[in-house]
């Protein structure tokens, strides 16, 4: 068995933790703490955040959408893949070095992914896009934690609690999606999303997306 190798390590902004950026022949993982965020052989649910926020918008011809999350670039991939030529997306990345390890040692992860045209990457807060707009986006994707609590960051609370989601449907324009990753369900986020006047759709997918690994979940929760 290959050992991991620590690669890199970096400071989360308004946090005492840090991320660990961990190499095991051409599989990397992203460490907080005891808890792994992401890995690069686990894509499917984190491809499906896109997928699945996409169909919810495939009528509009030019759609802007928010990503929160850079992380192994999993769901701007797949966004990519299935939003057209004249889509915007504007990903958001509070980490400077998870923007660095994407061009440097994952760069065979990202492949060609951060020079697309279609792109273009804010290294801040997500929270500060979305309070600072208003009908700005046609789609909201959110994969910040491993759910909607703060767990890489106390800060990432604001996004899910009433004011958070209140925020994300002003953010949002009519019929426009908000989207949420989760590591497991979580009753009463769900309860809070329908609070804000979302119409809200909680769905299970697989880690791998072929059927297999974890149990994951992502919110679909649309303005009318």
């Amino acid at each position: 068995m290959i050992p991991w190798e620590k690669i890199d390590t970096a400071k989360i902004p308004g946090s005492h933790e840090e991320l660990r950026l961990m190499r095991r022949g051409k599989e990397f993982s992203i460490m907080l703490g005891t808890n792994e965020l992401m890995n690069s052989r686990l894509s499917g649910s984190e491809a499906a955040l896109a997928t699945l926020a996409a169909k919810q918008i495939e009528t509009v011809a030019k759609p802007v959408v928010l990503i929160g999350g850079l992380g192994m670039g999993f769901t701007l991939r797949a966004a990519l893949a299935v939003l057209g030529s004249k889509a915007e997306i504007v990903v958001a990345e509070l980490v400077p070095a998870v923007v660095a390890w994407a061009r440097g040692p994952m760069a065979e992860v990202f492949r060609d992914s951060l020079d697309d045209p279609r792109v273009s990457i804010r290294e801040t807060d997500v929270a500060k896009i979305i309070r600072a707009q208003r009908s700005a986006f046609d789609a909201v994707l959110l994969d910040v934690d491993n759910g909607p609590e703060g767990l890489t960051r106390k800060g990432n609370d604001a996004l899910y609690n009433a004011s958070g989601l209140k925020a994300a449907k002003t953010v949002l324009r009519p019929g426009g999606v908000l989207a949420v990753w989760s590591s497991g369900p979580n009753p009463a986020f769900t309860k809070r999303l329908g609070s804000a006047g979302f119409d809200v759709n909680e769905i299970n997918v697989r880690a791998t997306g072929r059927g297999g690994g974890a149990r994951h979940v992502i919110w679909m929760a649309k303005k009318s």
